[in-house]
């Protein structure tokens, strides 16, 4: 599938602690290493699709991707005129990806009602297909993968999006996705990494940032039904789960795993190296570019 993610991505929230300036000079560095995408989240920093269309006027080639932006954050409409907006203005260059984030976000921050997410997206996505627009239209088209970890939503992303973009999981995961999805779909994993040769260090920052993600409903329910016991998911989460979750070691150990990911089917892989404190981790992009990316 001719699609404009490219086989490499670099998935980052680190530019939350950025002047726009900084997220400016830091993204166009970014292109120039190689890297083909860059993902961004939206939890409570800076709104996704405003800080997507930054980071695309600060550059020529890359394409930005929002991992995921949340559909409590804005009605359909809105997210449908933005989406056609910056579509418009920077063609072949922006995927939307769309996710129903956790009920801690969006009742404890947002102030919704978190209550049955599937039937939110599928209610989502087809007022984002009936919508009224009557400016410019895109010249090319609306790119859109979903956050799906389960069945039901990997299904939903096979059929109502371009495909799929998981989050936390492993490659035996990417492999029952690919499976769900078809041969054509994207297929988008994050792949979490710490660039350290140290087991026990690496571990260190992979629970420290790990800790709110395994008390979220829908990733434990994911992980469980990976195979991992309760066990695995108490105490900031067994040496078995973070070692599966997180690729540590050098850049072949995380070149590894990437592999493992493409050979389980994935088509475009987002690695993220996991911080270890508010800088922006910019000697782990420039190493993982030069063993990921260059050339």
């Amino acid at each position: 599938m001719d699609y404009p993610l490219g086989p490499t991505g670099l998935w980052t929230g680190s530019f939350e602690a950025l002047t726009r300036s900084e997220v400016r000079e830091t993204v166009a560095e970014i292109e120039e290493l190689g890297w083909s995408a860059v993902w961004i989240p939206e939890t409570i920093g800076r709104e996704s699709l405003t800080a997507a269309t930054l980071l695309l006027s600060a550059t020529e080639r890359i394409t930005v991707a929002t991992g995921i932006s949340s559909i409590w954050a804005r009605d359909a409409v809105t997210a449908g005129a933005a989406h056609r907006t910056i579509t418009e203005a920077f063609p072949e260059r922006f995927v939307l990806g769309l996710g129903v984030s956790h009920d801690m976000l969006v009742e404890g921050v947002r102030g919704h009602a978190y209550q049955r997410p599937y039937s939110a997206m599928v209610a989502y996505l087809e007022a984002m297909a009936a919508m009224p627009y009557v400016s410019a239209a895109p010249s090319t088209p609306l790119r859109v993968v979903l956050a799906a970890l389960g069945p039901k939503m990997l299904q939903l992303a096979a059929e109502r999006a371009d495909g799929a973009h998981p989050y936390l999981q492993t490659p035996d995961h990417t492999a029952s996705a690919r499976e769900i999805l078809g041969p054509d779909a994207v297929l988008a994993p994050a792949q979490l990494v710490v660039l350290n040769t140290d087991p026990e260090a690496a571990r260190a920052v992979a629970r420290a940032n790990l800790e709110a993600y395994l008390g979220a409903p829908n990733y434990r329910s994911n992980l469980l039904r990976l195979g991992f016991a309760e066990h695995d998911l108490a105490d900031g989460g067994s040496d078995k789960l973070i070692d599966a979750l997180v690729a540590h070691g050098d850049e072949d150990a995380i070149a590894a795993r990437v592999g493992e990911h493409r050979a389980a089917g994935a088509s475009h892989v987002c690695v993220q190296p996991l911080p270890t404190g508010p800088e922006f981790p910019m000697a782990e992009v420039r190493a993982l570019a030069a063993a990921l990316v260059s050339g």
